[in-house]
């Protein structure tokens, strides 16, 4: 098991996973300033606004909604072990027979689950905060789940905020 943990995370690093840290950073250098509209037209409309008081608009949005099936895991079958039974039965006779088995393991065990199958929601939610002329002033992740495969953020994914390296 710390084997497969070494490979993954060797492979992490190889693959430069973007944390949502620092997917907002690249957000944030790419969008603020820039017009409300131009985010719009590229990924698509708001789900939600609130304007304040002071001609400032806060606005929630999400895209990238994936579902992801995460299959069952399962104990490893442990290798075969010796399981002895000994049955004692009556004969239609009325005579006492006992038989002791020797089994290779034990034909009722089998691998337990340790975790059921799921479905795991993937998605991208952020709020972006404009001044009175729709300049976008700052923009953040509110919600940012894991992205596909190995991917520590869906905001970097859906909106290609990936750091250069």
């Amino acid at each position: 098991m710390k084997i497969r943990h070494a490979i993954l995370a060797a492979f992490m690093a190889l693959t430069g996973c973007t944390t949502t840290e620092e997917a907002q950073q690249v957000i944030q250098s790419r969008w603020v300033g820039q017009p409300i509209d131009s985010f719009f037209i590229q990924y698509g409309p708001p789900i939600s606004q609130y304007p304040l008081s002071n001609g400032t608009i806060i606005y929630t949005w999400r895209g990238g909604d994936r579902t992801r099936y995460i299959p069952p895991t399962y104990t490893m079958p442990e290798p075969s072990r010796t399981v002895v039974r000994t049955e004692t039965r009556q004969t239609g006779s009325g005579q006492t027979v006992t038989e002791t088995r020797v089994i290779a393991r034990d034909p009722g065990w089998g691998p337990e689950m340790i975790s059921p199958p799921q479905y795991q929601q993937l998605f991208c939610e952020l709020q972006i905060t404009t001044d009175k002329s729709n300049a976008i002033v700052t923009i953040r992740a509110s919600n940012d789940t894991d992205g596909e495969g190995l991917s520590l953020s869906r905001c970097a994914e859906v909106l290609d905020a990936h750091p250069k390296k």
